[in-house]
């Protein structure tokens, strides 16, 4: 087992680690940039090591500066939390380099899964249903065109190395494809420095269901059942839940096992989760996977009984895993707490948080780095705090997400806790018919 972890990460992700870290008996050091001087993972940690300025770029992504924190503090292994460079195929060959074990998924792994288009081929080879589209990336848009009469009207394009909704258009008539391939091209060409481009069938009326799995290092996969991550703004999730609302024993059966196919085809080693967008038919096809923790897994670990984040570590200390598939025995919510002004298009509202009221009770969990007197800097992503309430059914989780909300007392910034509570109140939400266009059309009053 390891004797020291450095979490190459910061907030709440941060400090939920260094937890389970101190719960296993593993020393911890934190890493920080100049602005999160005060967070509390730093002050959590056994120890902790400035490594920047507040830019991403010259502290949380500079990975030489990690790794000469990790050597300098004898850490044996680095645990990437999400986002930075948790899917970063580089940094985890440059760990293995250097002796220190990434507690993720390999550099091969990552450039397998990481690069969409690759993703597909890899998923269609291992049997996993898959949106109608190109074979990989289009050459060009006399191709692109070809391509959209073949699979028909909509079409979905999006960028091979994209994510977080970034080089996505949806096309419904021929005469704007042209417009949509240029200003796709041109927004993942300056957000990812590549503007290779791939084309899927629109599936209309979405959802977005995820399955969390766990592979150990003999090739061994299972599953801890779905998570419905729906209710979306610009690709960017709001709110999730476990079980979704949408699902049936036959269904999260087949994508269980679609999941645990696809893990065990690629060898996968680790916490990860496979995503699916499940039409109004409850037809699924295979989107991505993401081979990392991912933000919204307390409301698994809350169902199942499951501390995923342990998992994880015993899976990198290569202990095998039990192999048998979990399913949710009561329901979680997860409302995600942003520094953001709902009022004003979800503005970021970064600054002192003047007091904080945390709501309390049974069923109810708060994953935070924040606390009264805590400055929420301007340079990061503006998720503060992570609600989570746990109940026998969905109803009762929903009027426990409700209280807990009422509860909730940020000041001092604008936050999404009025939103969550209108959503709370939503007839569709309540009646679980949702899907990722809910956005569109949702109101703040």
């Amino acid at each position: 087992m390891f004797k020291k972890i450095l979490i190459a990460n910061r907030g709440e992700i941060a400090l939920r680690v260094i937890r389970t870290c101190r719960e296993m008996g593993i020393k911890t050091v934190a890493v920080y940039s100049t602005a999160d001087s005060e967070s509390l993972h730093v002050r959590f940690a056994d120890e902790a090591v400035c490594i920047g300025p507040p830019s991403s770029a010259e502290s949380y992504l500079k990975m030489s500066n990690i790794i000469s924190a990790a050597e300098i503090t004898n850490a044996d292994a680095i645990h990437p939390g999400y986002g930075f460079l948790s899917e970063n195929a580089k940094f985890s060959k440059l760990c293995e380099e250097h002796g220190i074990k990434f507690i993720g998924a390999t550099g091969e792994m990552i450039d397998q899964m990481g690069d969409k288009a690759n993703a597909k081929e890899t998923m269609k080879a291992a049997g996993v249903p898959c949106v109608p589209g190109s074979d990989g990336v289009i050459v060009d848009f006399e191709q692109c065109e070809k391509l959209a009469v073949e699979t028909g009207y909509p079409v979905m394009l999006k960028a091979s190395a994209g994510g977080g909704g970034k080089g996505m258009r949806g096309v419904f008539k021929p005469e704007n494809l042209r417009d949509a391939w240029d200003s796709a091209r041109h927004e993942s060409k300056a957000a990812f420095g590549n503007d290779d481009m791939y084309m899927e069938k629109l599936i209309e009326e979405p959802r977005h269901i995820e399955i969390q799995i766990v592979g150990d290092a003999f090739g061994k996969a299972c599953h801890l059942s779905e998570r419905d991550c729906s209710i979306q703004r610009r690709h960017q999730k709001l709110t999730e839940e476990t079980p979704s609302p949408f699902m049936t024993d036959e269904l999260r059966e087949k994508m269980g096992d679609a999941a645990v196919k696809a893990s065990e085809f690629i060898k996968y080693e680790g916490a990860g989760t496979v995503e699916f967008l499940v039409d109004k038919h409850r037809n699924f096809y295979f989107m991505e996977m993401n081979t990392r923790i991912q933000v919204e897994h307390p409301i698994t670990e809350e169902v199942v009984n499951y501390d995923l984040i342990r998992e994880q570590i015993l899976v990198a200390a290569g202990v095998p895993i039990s192999g048998r598939n979990y399913y949710p025995k009561m329901h979680s919510i997860e409302c995600r707490i942003n520094a953001e002004d709902p009022y004003n298009n979800f503005r970021p509202s970064p600054g002192k948080i003047t007091t904080l009221h945390a709501p309390g009770g049974h069923g109810v969990r708060i994953d935070t780095h924040v606390y009264a007197g805590y400055t929420i800097p301007p340079n990061y992503d503006s998720m503060i705090a992570k609600l989570i309430t746990t109940a026998q059914t969905r109803e009762e989780a929903i009027n426990k997400m409700r209280r807990a909300l009422d509860e909730f007392v940020i000041e001092g910034v604008k936050t999404t806790i009025p939103f969550h509570r209108q959503l709370m109140d939503h007839p569709d939400y309540i009646a679980g018919n949702y899907t990722t266009k809910f956005m569109e059309d949702f109101k703040m009053e």
